[in-house]
């Protein structure tokens, strides 16, 4: 972090940052009292309602991803970020509770790699559960890094003591009160976000004369009038052909990325998981997707503002512009720290650094949350110690939360070598997420699909994704952008999808009675549909509220994109 950026806090800032953490602290002691089984701590014992899990599953993508990440890719490339939102997101987020969450949920499994067991047996689970739990210490390391930055630029610590001292606040409330005191909290911070995030949009729109003197600055800067618009994106892809450029936001960013992030990704699910019935847990995602198309509004935009009102970001943007090799201790992942610097005063300062640890916290406690239900029952239990008492495994879990904010802190400075967050977690994504999409959606719509099949193209797409990047860095291609996680996506699916095919068709599949509630086909209509819908009242129903968002997005890709 650069020795410069320091934040001119007063007593009123820093108060309202100690009461913000006096509440977070709060709910995870108050959520302790309800934790007396391990389905309590992991899964908050499937009782929450829809309204509860929907801004948790929405508040839990509020870390690094969404708030530094998002606006550093809006001070980079401008509207074409809001692909990650109505292409990247919404779509995904939409087909999870309309077509996946009756599997996740009415299966009764308690993540999504126990879905995987299930469906292809010990060989895809291993493979899915080793990589989850990896690639969560590693987003976790990313969301601890942004939260110590945070505490460094305010009380001028060094980065590992601010580092040490936000994983110590995180453990506490996740160990004291599990996935209950994770989501409460997610609530609570969701709220906390969009109180900083807002007025730091509008004090920063006036600054630089509303919309209209926003759009003639980026016009004049680096990159001009391309940014204000969504489309093609071709800088954001680093395809030159405008085709090329739309093909790959569609299919590698729209298709493969977001389905796979959103469809498979237990830190998301583990939400839903947490609801008392089906149709909650259909509504949950659903839920999510009204206030996930609004966000890049008061995140994508401060950004945008950032790169044209900031002295530091604006030169840093322009010599970047001049010479791609231009280095220096300013990146684009402090635009927001640096807009609110120059934009907020004090008060309105507090609540933007209190919204700013918010969204790390939740973004650290979802990653770990969900590491902790993957590591006790997929792998400690499944494969190291098996039938034991239940309060065994709660210890347990409570262990691998310990563990895993240690190795968070270990990876936390991994992220630091990444001037764009963004194209840090992309990568990540591609490796992890694309893969496994292509198996799951091949598992569940194809009863032929083997379990040798699935472990061996989820391995290969994975291989492929980790080659497409190390050849990248090889220099053996080269894409500016985050083209390269588009393509390294793209290449992951397609192998997966050939491989399990390939080897689909020497070995043997499972007996057809083994794949109800696994399979679309196999699976009766009653067992994929809450008894109780039909008695629903018409803002419960998850197909109408699915269409409605749906409906939204399109106006808003048309209009704005």
């Amino acid at each position: 972090m650069a020795s410069a950026l320091r934040l001119d806090a007063d007593p009123i800032d820093y108060a309202l940052v100690a009461l913000y953490f006096v509440f977070v602290l709060g709910i995870g002691w108050l959520a302790r009292r309800r934790v007396s089984t391990s389905i309590d701590f992991f899964l908050s014992g499937r009782s929450l309602p829809a309204w509860v899990t929907g801004l948790a599953f929405i508040s839990a993508n509020l870390g690094a991803v969404e708030i530094m990440g998002m606006s550093a890719n809006g001070a980079q490339y401008g509207m074409p970020t809001m692909h990650y939102f109505w292409i990247g997101a919404v779509p995904a987020m939409l087909f999870l509770g309309i077509v996946m969450m009756p599997f996740y949920y009415g299966s009764k499994v308690r993540s999504v790699p126990e879905f995987m067991l299930r469906r292809f047996g010990p060989g895809a689970h291993l493979v899915n559960a080793l990589s989850f739990a990896v690639a969560q210490v590693l987003i976790a390391g990313v969301n601890l890094y942004l939260l110590g930055s945070i505490l460094n630029v305010l009380l001028g610590w060094p980065l590992w003591v601010s580092v040490l001292v936000a994983a110590v606040i995180v453990l506490s409330y996740i160990t004291l009160g599990g996935l209950s005191a994770a989501i409460y909290n997610e609530v609570l911070q969701f709220f906390v976000i969009v109180a900083a995030l807002l007025p730091l949009t509008l004090v920063g729109l006036h600054k630089v004369g509303g919309w209209e003197g926003l759009r003639v600055r980026v016009i004049e800067g680096p990159g001009g009038v391309e940014q204000l618009h969504a489309w093609p994106g071709t800088e954001l892809t680093g395809f030159t052909s405008n085709f090329l450029s739309i093909v790959g936001i569609v299919f590698g960013l729209g298709f493969v990325l977001s389905f796979g992030y959103w469809t498979t990704n237990f830190v998301e699910v583990q939400r839903a998981l947490a609801t008392h019935s089906l149709s909650a847990a259909q509504r949950t995602p659903i839920i999510g997707a009204y206030p996930k198309m609004f966000i890049p509004f008061i995140v994508v935009v401060p950004g945008m503002i950032s790169a044209v009102l900031v002295p530091q970001i604006a030169d840093f943007k322009t010599q970047l512009a001049a010479d791609p090799d231009f280095t220096s201790d300013v990146t684009y992942n402090q635009a927001l720290l640096y807009l609110m610097k120059d934009a907020l005063p004090n008060g309105l300062l507090g609540v933007g650094l209190a919204g700013l640890l918010a969204a790390f916290m939740a973004g650290m406690a979802a990653n770990i949350s969900a590491f902790n239900t993957v590591f006790s029952y997929d792998l400690w239990q499944t494969y190291a110690v098996k039938d034991r008492p239940d309060h065994y495994y709660l210890t347990v879990g409570r262990l691998a939360t310990v563990g895993a904010t240690v190795m968070a802190v270990g990876t936390a400075f991994i992220a630091g070598n990444f001037a764009n967050m963004m194209d840090y977690l992309q990568t990540l994504f591609s490796f992890f997420n694309a893969p496994l999409f292509a198996t799951f959606i091949l598992g569940m719509f194809w009863k032929r699909m083997t379990p040798a099949a699935g472990w061996i193209g989820l391995v290969s797409g994975t291989a492929t994704a980790i080659t497409v990047f190390v050849l990248s860095k090889a220099h053996v291609f080269e894409l500016s952008g985050q083209g390269v996680s588009f393509v390294a996506a793209g290449f992951a699916f397609t192998v997966d999808i050939v491989v399990s095919v390939l080897v689909n068709g020497y070995t043997q599949p499972k007996p057809v009675a083994a794949l109800v509630g696994l399979v679309y086909s196999e699976t009766p209509h009653e067992l994929r549909t809450d008894p109780d819908a039909a008695t629903l009242p018409w803002y419960q129903r998850p197909g109408l509220l699915a269409g409605i968002a749906f409906g939204v997005v399109i106006i808003l890709n048309i209009f704005i994109g």
